[in-house]
């Protein structure tokens, strides 16, 4: 069977016509928590159980005003802020888990989060195993690996938060 000539051409022309239109884009992911909600999720696995045993150690008066500079950042949205004077305090006190957490925090929601997971990582190693900081610190690690894409990780820290609960000493 024979097309005729032009039939071909008229074809060949739609072809090239049709590739040279706009491009399909596959549909953009969901987009997943912001970082405030992040940080939420990490507040909540914290938890606020009183039953629960939680060691708090003395601290120095010139780390506490740091961190108190830090949360006063915070609650005006100024993480940068929050950060250079967590930054600070961890100059004075580099292995103190709290002020680790609270710097990874930061790094959370500043969307640093190789940075939040490698001081929530270093946190837990140098502190607590147990109790409230220790949930934080795996929650920050879940919330980094998901922002990451890291589902399968995530569920992981997910069961170490489980861990770190023990309960406190029951008195009569």
């Amino acid at each position: 069977m024979k097309f005729p000539t032009h039939s071909v051409a008229a074809a060949a022309l739609c072809l090239l016509l049709a590739a040279c239109g706009p491009a399909v884009q596959p549909a953009a992911p969901a987009p997943g928590p912001s970082a405030q909600e992040r940080l939420a999720a990490v507040h909540a696995a914290a938890g606020a159980d009183d039953t629960e045993l939680d060691v708090q150690p003395l601290r120095d008066p010139q780390v506490e005003d740091l961190r108190a500079k830090a949360a006063r950042a915070l609650a005006a949205n100024d993480a940068a802020t929050a950060a250079d004077a967590l930054n600070q305090a961890l100059l004075i006190v580099p292995d103190d888990p709290a002020v680790l957490q609270e710097r990874a925090e930061v790094a959370l929601l500043q969307g640093q989060y190789d940075r939040a997971e490698t001081l929530s990582r270093k946190a837990y190693d140098v502190g607590s195993r147990v109790g409230p900081l220790c949930r934080r610190h795996w929650a920050t690690i879940e919330q980094a690996r998901l922002a990451r894409g890291q589902a399968e990780n995530a569920a992981s820290a997910q069961v170490q938060i489980a861990g770190c609960t023990v309960p406190g000493l029951k008195r009569m």
